[in-house]
């Protein structure tokens, strides 16, 4: 058995969620998302939560009833609080700045780096050298931050580089004469 699609899904107050035979409309005041799910499982909504059924003699039932649970979950937390990732930037004059849909990045080559942002995602910069990525679509918002990080990735001798706030950088030591 498996705990984590066993596990309900609460839903908040605020929060809307519309099945209809095999779409799952989630709508709250972050936005609205949106999931195709297989046949192979079978949603009960009532009483404020969503429970996931399968067939337990299936074993792709049994793989995929974690992974649409997983995804339910984060669908229904996206639209009642949304999902933040910070980043840094980190070295002597790398800085970002953001104009409306556009992110303007300065990262040490000759001409400055410019980013289109999706839609339903937000780009803030608090300081020169910070980044908040928002948006209510977890896997949409990880995206994002991994396109950011791959214009600069953080380099292991000095550190320097963009990097998401609570990532590790391994560090090298320099070559010796």
């Amino acid at each position: 058995m498996s705990r984590i699609a066993n596990a309900p899904i609460s839903i908040p107050k605020g929060v809307s969620v519309d099945d209809n035979g095999g779409m799952l409309v989630v709508k709250g005041d972050k936005g609205q998302l949106s999931f195709a799910y297989s046949s192979l499982v079978k949603l009960e909504i009532d009483d404020g939560f969503i429970t996931i059924k399968w067939e337990l003699s299936n074993k792709a039932a049994k793989a995929y009833a974690g992974t649409a649970r997983a995804s339910i979950n984060n669908m229904v937390k996206g639209v009642s609080e949304g999902f933040i990732r910070k980043m840094q930037l980190v070295c002597v004059g790398y800085r970002a700045q953001v104009k409306e849909s556009q992110l303007s990045l300065a990262l040490g080559y000759s001409n400055p780096v410019e980013y289109l942002v999706p839609e339903n995602i937000t780009i803030e910069a608090p300081s020169q050298t910070e980044l908040l990525i928002k948006g209510c679509d977890k896997q949409k918002v990880g995206q994002v931050a991994a396109e950011l990080r791959s214009f600069r990735p953080p380099e292991p001798y000095k550190g320097k580089g963009i990097r998401i706030a609570d990532e590790y950088v391994t560090r090298k030591e320099a070559k010796k004469k």
